[in-house]
């Protein structure tokens, strides 16, 4: 890591995250969305909304894995990210988030609920810096980490960028 990435990791007090990355909750709701109130999938109450940093080395990424919650991809700083979503038709579609318009990226993504996704940074020697917004509020038991034979076998169509995008 590059000193301006580990000032960042430590200034902002960024931890490992599971699916490859650093992050850390900046936000979650007070108010709580009851389970009944919740499509019978969630597993219990639920804050509003929860917001993180997250922050991706180009020399890592972010494993293919799916919520239960619409995401929300917010572009902070650093390169561009590149966010790999198969939708819940098979479609396979990589979105650029930062702020080089004129190349096609933005610098607000959704990610639907239920679709798999995973994040890359194209950029070498880089990283990208963003913050991800779910609502209702995040929880562990509302992610699924991608098993790399059990996607490929469903998506055999994109088994190139799952084997890159999967850890095992």
């Amino acid at each position: 890591m590059t000193k301006e990435i580990q000032q960042l990791v430590k200034n902002l007090e960024l931890l490992p995250h599971p699916e490859g990355g650093f992050y850390k909750e900046v936000y979650r709701s007070e108010k709580i969305i009851a389970k009944d109130a919740l499509p019978d999938d969630f597993s219990g109450n639920r804050s509003y909304c929860t917001s993180i940093y997250f922050l991706l080395t180009s020399e890592n990424f972010s494993a293919f894995h799916r919520i239960k919650q619409d995401e929300i991809w917010h572009f902070y700083g650093g390169s561009s990210l590149s966010v790999h979503v198969i939708d819940k038709q098979g479609k396979y579609t990589e979105h650029k988030v930062g702020m080089n318009f004129s190349s096609g990226e933005q610098p607000q993504l959704v990610v639907p609920a239920g679709c798999w996704f995973a994040s890359s940074v194209p950029q070498k020697d880089s990283y990208a810096f963003v913050g991800c917004t779910v609502a209702p509020g995040f929880d562990f038991d509302d992610f699924e980490l991608a098993k790399r034979e059990e996607l490929q076998e469903i998506y055999p169509q994109h088994a190139t960028i799952i084997h890159r995008l999967t850890r095992a």
